[in-house]
């Protein structure tokens, strides 16, 4: 077995099924890197999912500190540990505090289910359909210390339909970040995404 050229951490809170796609994309030799640990905030199908595939899993609980800011950086102590090259939230639900998001700036990402900077918080995809709006899609960015805020790494649309409801939406979203994170995380690990204050450069090869 080869030596594994870069290393992630994900961040979950859901199904997982973006850190399986992410692991998947890895096995086959599509990004050179493994996922080291999935860590999660909460008991869920994710870390579970992480478990059986023989990942390393820890499970951190907010509810175990006296503050956000305890956690976090508990948090930041317990990814740190694992050594990243780069730390991907692939549907963690909290905001990561300053503690976090200042130890790995540059080395974090994100991935949002829709076109930032419309639709920011835990409900894209049903404002989205709420607004009315043709298209929308998945933001990969970098996290910075303000909610979906960060440089845009990359973004690709979804088409709504006429009788889209927030599942059936949802559901296409997620089969495109199943592509659009693994290709994100393959071309940081080529050293071809440039950050440069809020534009990011992604360099031809």
């Amino acid at each position: 077995m080869g030596v594994v050229a870069g290393r992630m951490v994900v961040l979950v809170s859901g199904s997982g099924s973006n850190m399986e796609a992410l692991a998947d994309a890895c096995g086959r030799g599509e990004v050179d890197a493994g996922v080291v640990a999935v860590v999660a905030d909460r008991d869920c199908v994710g870390l579970k999912a992480a478990d059986s595939r023989g990942l390393q899993i820890a499970l951190l609980e907010p509810a175990g500190f006296d503050s956000r800011e305890q956690w976090s950086e508990a948090l930041r102590d317990l990814v740190a540990g694992y050594e990243p090259d780069l730390v991907v939230s692939a549907g963690f639900m909290r905001i990561l505090a300053p503690p976090f998001v200042d130890a790995f700036y540059g080395r974090l990402i994100n991935l949002h289910p829709s076109l930032l900077p419309a639709f920011a918080g835990a409900h894209a995809v049903r404002e989205a359909l709420e607004y009315g709006v043709k298209v929308t899609g998945s933001t990969v960015h970098f996290v910075d210390r303000q909610v979906d805020h960060g440089p845009i790494i990359m973004q690709k649309p979804v088409p709504v339909r006429a009788g889209d409801d927030e599942e059936t939406l949802h559901q296409r979203i997620k089969a495109l970040e199943h592509r659009l994170l693994p290709e994100v995380c393959r071309l940081w690990f080529q050293g071809r995404i440039h950050l440069q204050g809020r534009r990011v450069e992604i360099q031809e090869r």
